[in-house]
């Protein structure tokens, strides 16, 4: 009896595999079309024992793909898939940072790895709801959990109207927004560079802001702008973004990090950009991808001007792909800045009291963002 009980279990459990497997490939093609970087794309779907497909996407352009394929394949399936924004939400799938800087991690905890950041006065796409956490898209697409002392909840005419508003930016690295027009009030918060919040009045030496939660407070126009005259006046150049690459020396490296508080190397050379009114993806091994690849034969950098990205990591082999794991800035005089212990500034060249032969060692190609046209 208790061998037939097996063989019986074991045909159940080979025929599980059998309506599990033909459905498999199919996923893992469409993923490869329509999502193939889950930093920027959510489709986390699988099939169980008995053919259901399980999951969430934010694509849904992907589960017709998906489900498509199946019925043209023959394969028999159960649709279980939910498509995000999911309905826990409601109406509020926008949000708005509410702290000067928010952390954004890898999975919807505390103790989780740090993914990234935004910054005060960031409009988000709002996807999935965890306990007290939700996953967040920021502008630059990028895909993480943030938990909901960082964000204000929106509905759509909400941040409709928040994005319309007229706003300043913070440009200093650092400061703080005060409860009275004066620096010996008490403070709102802390703020730092590329903060953003709603213009409510001007004053002679304080602009009257809101934050998204309905907060006010006072700003010191020595360290803010209003957010259009600040556009207006952006001229990104090889000086400006060395300068402003300058003024965050000594900043501790942070993994995760994209502002003054703490920034790893992708962050900087993000932070960077974005200070000069320029979108970069969030990693380096996205940052790669974009911008004009300028020649550096054997090591050679006579090519390269001031704002160029470096990229290092390990060649492609036959065993394995490329790997980009470090960006950092040139900045000329045969030097670049980047995050590595701090922000801080090597040189390209033997002998230097600041050579970076590790650096150099993995050093794979140049890009060049400051393109014009």
């Amino acid at each position: 009896m208790h061998k037939k009980r097996l063989f019986l279990f074991l045909c159940l459990l080979n025929a599980a595999v059998v309506v599990a497997q033909p459905a498999k490939p199919v996923i893992d093609a469409v993923r490869k079309q329509y999502a193939p970087d889950a930093r920027v794309a959510i489709f986390r779907i699988e099939t169980d024992s008995v053919g259901a497909l399980k999951g969430k996407t934010n694509l849904p352009a992907a589960k017709q793909a998906l489900t498509a394929q199946l019925q043209r394949e023959g394969i028999a399936f159960q649709d279980q898939i939910e498509v995000l924004p999911a309905t826990v939400l409601g109406e509020q799938t926008y949000a708005v940072v509410n702290v000067s800087v928010a952390n954004l991690r890898s999975q919807p905890r505390d103790a989780a790895e740090l993914a990234t950041q935004a910054l005060l006065g960031m409009p988000l796409q709002i996807w999935d709801k965890e306990r007290g956490w939700y996953l967040a898209q920021t502008p630059d697409q990028y895909i993480a959990w943030v938990d909901f002392g960082g964000i204000q909840r929106m509905t759509k005419a909400e941040y409709d109207r928040w994005q319309q508003a007229d706003k300043i930016i913070f440009t200093r690295p650092f400061g703080f927004c005060y409860s009275e027009p004066t620096e010996q009030s008490q403070t709102v918060s802390d703020l730092v560079a590329g903060d953003m919040l709603v213009l409510e009045k001007e004053a002679k030496q304080f602009y009257q802001v809101r934050y998204p939660d309905g907060r006010t407070g006072y700003v010191s126009k020595k360290e803010a702008q209003r957010h259009d005259r600040w556009v207006a006046s952006l001229r990104p150049s090889e000086e400006t973004l060395v300068s402003t690459a300058k003024t965050m020396m000594g900043i501790p490296y942070l993994w995760g990090g994209t502002s003054v508080k703490g920034m790893d190397c992708s962050g900087f050379t993000k932070t960077v950009y974005l200070l000069n009114g320029i979108t970069l993806p969030r990693d380096a091994s996205q940052q790669v991808h974009t911008g004009e690849l300028i020649p550096t034969p054997n090591k050679e950098f006579s090519q390269l001007k001031p704002g160029d990205l470096l990229f290092f990591g390990e060649p492609a082999t036959p065993e394995k792909p490329e790997r980009v794991v470090h960006v950092g800035m040139w900045i000329g005089n045969n030097e670049f800045i980047h995050a590595s212990g701090k922000i801080r500034i090597s040189s390209m060249i033997p002998g230097a009291t600041n050579f970076d032969e590790f650096e150099l060692n993995r050093f794979l190609r140049a890009k060049r963002m400051l393109v014009k046209h």
